[in-house]
């Protein structure tokens, strides 16, 4: 058995037993309604805006960004084909439609994990990123959100709040200055 065999079967052998998270309820009396959600995620620099329906969604695109030319839905059992490909190979898409899993009134932030982002480049490599969130799955804190969240059995998981900021030496804000450019949250009943 070589040394690093070793090494890790002793780390194996000597891995903490797993416990559940402690519970933060209490920690926070954040509001937790789509108003103070919205107020958030606006004041980030992004826009939200409540759809009911698929052809609402479709509206709020046209809308917000008629310029779009590919389109990727994560949402879409359809478009199965670009899950497996090589993350380089969406660099040109313009418009990635996910859903969220919750939504984080205290900051805007929306948790996405693998599973919706089928692959993990693509709310990073998109130039505007449309968030699909349901309004009952907005909560308070991320202290409520680590609380739903609960263990690693999603895998890869991120919380994505707003477009990318960066202000430089002469403190001038940019939006969309690394990831995507716009972000757009649609929020449905």
């Amino acid at each position: 058995m070589s040394s690093r065999d070793n090494i890790l079967k002793a780390v194996k052998k000597n891995q903490p037993e797993s416990s559940l998270l402690p519970s933060l309820k209490g920690l926070s009396d954040m509001p937790d309604s789509f108003e103070d959600y919205k107020r958030v995620v606006e004041g980030l620099g992004a826009v939200v805006e409540e759809v009911v329906t698929e052809e609402d969604i479709i509206h709020a695109l046209d809308k917000h960004l008629p310029e779009r030319k590919r389109t990727l839905d994560a949402r879409s059992s359809i478009q199965q084909e670009w899950i497996y490909e090589d993350p380089h190979q969406l660099e040109d898409v313009d418009v990635a439609l996910v859903a969220g899993q919750l939504a984080v009134a205290e900051n805007g932030a929306v948790w996405l994990t693998e599973q919706q982002m089928k692959v993990r480049a693509l709310p990073f490599i998109t130039q505007h990123l449309v968030l699909i969130i349901s309004r009952k799955n907005i909560i308070g804190t991320m202290h409520d959100a680590y609380e739903k969240i609960g263990g690693p059995e999603t895998g890869f998981g991120v919380f994505i709040a707003g477009p990318s900021k960066t202000a430089d030496i002469e403190q001038s804000l940019v939006l969309g200055a690394h990831g995507a450019k716009s972000l757009l949250v649609l929020v449905t009943p």
